[in-house]
């Protein structure tokens, strides 16, 4: 029963009676990625309208308990001239009739069924039923029996001593296609897939029609060719149209023509298309070549060709990198008196106040999981291009567009837990899924814990698979990709210190806890981080931003003395919002340039200063005294260094980036 021998039939079901409409051929399973998987049905009749009918697909596992994962209403969706219907991605060749996500249909041991009957009927996690059943396939991929799923549909009279049929091994090239003998006989075979043709190569012989472009991406002003071939010469001159247009991307971002005519006896031809070099910053946009209509015996091969239009229109922030830092250009939003309730407490008090105004109950939202993609859009956007992301520990920009939405995550940009689900305990809620804008919200408090999925201060866009090497590793354990300048140290320390204070149930903790939900190391670790790469304006411009939706801020970005009162030397001190906030005012020290080569400038002093210069890790390399405004040579090997200057019993303290 489970030869993998590529012509032999695996199975042979006597079903005297052809329904219908039946399942012809599934491809539950395909090299790499699993994009080119396909279901393809066929009718008794040519052009039959499938109204009435719906798809369904169960899950054979242990977890799935034999019930529905996926249904496809097939209500509107009519067979071709050979009686056939081809579901499956945009990566399969012949393009489908019906469009699914790749990588939808699973490998087995599960099931696909035909039934007369309404989607409603199936919801997710429906079991599989014989009730209204037209057709069935159980299937797999060298898996065991699946003998419950097989007993469900072996009680239907029209299905005796139904088999379980194999694809092959994981990721083989085969499919599985249906026969149907003269006696009415059918049996199953796994072989090369012939996805739009009868399985016996009978009916109507299309020919494709190929869409190619050199490039997958061109900037504004480009030009560039559409090639359009046929599988074999065309018999009479064939027209048809195609369009580009898609979501902001229409006929004023482009010239050029989109009628296309193949001339009789021949297999090719071409349109070139100029874009348009507009003075709107629209941000990068995706232009999809697509056919308009194929008649008959023309099929397409390929459709839907995606093609980035990269917008030179884009605007720079007036503030830097976190690798290119400047500060103090950007003020913080918060009202006057945010933190006044905080003066004069200590220790478990002044924690206590500051999740009052951070957590505050009716005034503190909560947004949906995928409203952070929007969240991070605008509070991650990269300060140097306005059509890319910052992304966090790999300190680069990335294309807006190349946010991850299937498998595959390299190029990718995803959303990062500074303080992880694993750890934190809280994961994906219902309705996290739905992108509802910053005006459709949850009623959130401090014992709201299932937010924390959401909550933005703790969300950061991240390269996706240098968030996977990140996984759930504690802070300390994990310091970022080799050869990186720890641009995010602080960022990531004052995010998880945050999430101690805004959620009852979490903690950050000395050391690498391992198997205690809650916990988050390393304090020591992320104290320093905090110490030595302070707030700077891009850090609080997406505090600004995330205000903007939740009504809270991370205070540690706005006072970050804070972290010191409540973790770090002062513990125990009061607060007093006007003595504790220990830098300098910008109108009395200016460090100047920045970048340099050597020298720098500093000016403002009023009183003698004391100047260190420390790496980034914190490590104190040179120290200089001054007592008016003067330069300093710093002769130093390029890189970002920390400058600490003490005076008055007050700190100031700036990153300085060596050329």
């Amino acid at each position: 029963m489970k030869s993998l021998l590529l012509f032999i039939f695996l199975a042979l079901i006597a079903n005297p009676l052809f329904s219908q409409v039946v399942i012809n051929e599934l491809d539950c399973d395909t090299p790499g990625i699993d994009n080119m998987e396909f279901v393809e049905l066929l009718s008794e009749t040519p052009n039959f309208a499938l109204d009435g009918y719906v798809l369904v697909f169960f899950n054979g596992s242990t977890s799935g308990m034999n019930s529905s994962y996926f249904t496809v209403d097939l209500d509107g969706l009519v067979t071709d001239v050979n009686g056939l219907l081809l579901i499956g991605s945009n990566s399969v060749s012949p393009v489908p009739q019906f469009l699914i996500s790749e990588n939808v249909i699973q490998n087995g041991a599960d099931a696909v069924a035909i039934y007369q009957a309404n989607n409603f009927d199936f919801l997710e996690g429906t079991v599989a039923t014989i009730t209204d059943l037209i057709d069935v396939l159980i299937y797999d991929t060298s898996d065991s029996d699946d003998l419950d799923l097989i007993d469900i549909f072996n009680d239907d009279p029209n299905f005796v001593d139904i088999e379980q049929i194999n694809e092959g091994s994981s990721n083989n090239t085969n499919s599985i296609q249906r026969f149907e003998d003269m006696d009415g006989n059918v049996s199953y075979m796994s072989t090369v897939p012939t996805p739009r043709q009868l399985n016996d190569g009978s009916g109507i012989i299309f020919n494709g029609i190929s869409i190619s472009v050199a490039q997958t991406q061109y900037n504004e002003d480009d030009s560039f060719d559409i090639t359009f071939t046929s599988e074999s010469n065309v018999t009479d001159n064939l027209d048809f149209d195609i369009l580009l247009n898609n979501q902001g991307f229409n006929t004023s971002d482009f010239t050029g023509n989109t009628s296309i005519t193949i001339p009789m006896g021949q297999n090719t031809a071409s349109t070139t298309i100029t874009l348009v070099d507009d003075s709107d910053d629209e941000g990068d946009e995706v232009t999809r070549i697509r056919f308009v209509s194929l008649a008959l015996p023309y099929i397409q091969l390929n459709d839907n060709i995606e093609i980035r239009i990269v917008d030179n229109d884009f605007t720079t922030a007036s503030f830097g990198t976190p690798l290119n830092p400047t500060f103090e250009t950007v003020a913080g939003t918060q009202p006057n008196d945010y933190y006044d309730s905080l003066d004069g407490l200590a220790d478990a008090q002044l924690r206590q106040a500051l999740q009052d105004i951070i957590a505050e109950e009716g005034v503190v939202r909560a947004q949906t999981y995928a409203d952070v993609i929007d969240i991070l859009k605008e509070a991650d956007q990269n300060p140097e291009n306005s059509n890319q992301m910052w992304l966090v520990y790999t300190e680069q920009g990335r294309p807006k567009l190349d946010f991850q939405t299937g498998s595959v995550s390299t190029g990718k940009w995803n959303r990062e837990h500074t303080y992880p689900r694993s750890r934190g305990g809280y994961f994906d809620i219902d309705e996290d899924d739905i992108a509802d804008g910053r005006n459709v919200f949850w009623n959130t408090t401090a014992d709201s814990l299932r937010h924390g999925n959401s909550d933005a201060h703790a969300l950061r866009a991240v390269d996706g698979p240098e968030n996977s090497s990140r996984g759930n590793q504690h802070y300390g354990e994990y310091t970022g990709p080799s050869a990186n300048q720890a641009s995010f140290y602080g960022d990531v320390a004052r995010s998880v210190l945050y999430m101690e204070i805004r959620f009852n149930g979490l903690q950050v903790v000395n050391g690498f806890p391992e198997g205690t939900t809650g916990e988050l190391g390393d304090l020591a670790t992320l104290l320093d981080w905090h110490r030595n790469d302070p707030p700077d304006d891009y850090e609080m411009n997406r505090n600004n931003v995330v205000f903007t939706w939740q009504i809270n801020r991370n205070p540690f970005i706005d006072q970050p003395d804070l972290v010191e009162y409540i973790w770090g030397d002062n513990v125990g001190d009061v607060w007093d919002q006007e003595l504790s906030i220990s830098e300098f005012n910008t109108t009395q020290i200016q460090v100047f340039p920045n970048p340099t080569s050597n020298r720098i400038f500093i000016r403002g002093l009023q009183n003698e200063a004391k100047i260190e210069i420390l790496s980034i890790e914190g490590r104190k390399i040179k120290t200089f005294s001054l007592r008016n405004d003067d330069y300093i040579d710093l002769e130093l090997s390029s890189g970002i260094y920390l400058l600490n200057l003490y005076s008055n019993n007050k700190q100031v303290v700036k990153k300085i980036i060596i050329n």
